[in-house]
């Protein structure tokens, strides 16, 4: 793939930086820092170091930059054949493949020596499975083979809360691995609700996404399904784990009972594609409310509260 090169443009430096920009696909990057900060708090039960807070989520945005780029350049080819897609800066010839191959390896490199030096070794180590999974599992091996590439490929999304709890406590808890198995879990109606919008452009590629091959309605079906089990496996927080509380849990009540309600309504309208449009939309409004419940539940000035007002209604049970 990176012998593949196209012709170069010339641009100012300016435009130059903002292509470079764009290999890293920015607008994915915020939502993996807030569930990376989500776990943080939670590992710290609200009381997280602010200087380590930064540098855990500058490595994680080098992190998630190193492996985007990546991910542009092996996927060169069916960008240049997607209309959608044919303006990225590779396809368009405003970045030379190898030198976006130069670009990655140093945001890779400057990642692990933040997460190794100021952080702990577990942290680095998880940042940097996470660009391995991501390139090798999801976009080599599954991605234009079989219907389940979003399904397995989604743990590369799922890592940096391991990331972010890693860098607390330098282990990893079972709470950790809920946070892991949320977002696993999230992804596939989350991303297949944004296939339903651009599948013609994944066929003319001979992407399989479950889209293409399944068709609108068992994709539908599908996206009910996992919605049904990552709503239930939100509450497992709160119990058994007991790492998150009531305010948590009415929150998470809230936008899932949301989330499940959009399912259904595309699963009875598979063909709606505005509808799969605000599904998709939705799915990342619920997972960064969510992770704000989790912070702000994690607060010991939440805790207080909530501890306050259960005895106040307590006082007025009849022993």
């Amino acid at each position: 793939m990176v012998g593949t090169s196209f012709p170069r443009k010339h641009d100012n430096f300016l435009e130059v930086v903002r292509s470079y920009y764009q290999l890293t696909k920015p607008r994915i990057i915020p939502l993996l820092l807030i569930t990376t900060a989500a776990a943080m708090w939670m590992a710290s039960q609200g009381q997280v170091d602010p200087l380590l807070v930064l540098v855990t989520l500058t490595g994680g945005t080098l992190a998630a930059a190193s492996a985007q780029t990546l991910n542009c350049i092996y996927d060169q080819d069916i960008d240049y054949d997607m209309k959608r897609t044919r303006k990225r800066p590779i396809p368009s010839g405003r970045v030379q493949p190898r030198h976006a191959l130069m670009f990655a390896t140093v945001l890779g490199i400057l990642s692990f020596s933040l997460f190794v030096i100021f952080v702990n070794l577990l942290s680095g180590l998880l940042a940097m499975a996470g660009i391995a999974f991501y390139m090798v599992i999801y976009t080599h091996v599954l991605k234009r083979h079989s219907t389940q590439n979003i399904v397995i490929g989604g743990a590369a999304g799922a890592i940096p809360p391991l990331v972010g709890w890693a860098a607390v406590t330098g282990e990893l808890s079972w709470a950790a691995w809920l946070l892991f198995a949320l977002i696993f879990l999230w992804t596939p109606p989350h991303f297949w609700a944004l296939a339903l919008m651009i599948r013609e452009d994944y066929a003319q590629v001979d992407v399989p996404m479950l889209p293409v091959i399944a068709g609108a309605t068992e994709t539908t079906k599908q996206i009910l399904i996992y919605t049904l089990i990552v709503v239930p496996v939100s509450f497992l927080l709160i119990y058994p784990l007991g790492v998150s509380g009531a305010l948590y849990g009415c929150i998470a009540a809230i936008l899932g009972g949301i989330f499940i309600a959009k399912a259904i309504e595309l699963r009875r309208n598979p063909e709606d594609l505005p509808l799969a449009k605000s599904t998709f939309k939705y799915s990342i409004l619920y997972m960064m409310l969510l992770c704000a419940g989790m912070v702000v539940d994690s607060l010991p000035v939440t805790q207080q509260l909530t501890a306050s007002v259960g005895n106040y209604i307590l006082g007025f049970l009849p022993m």
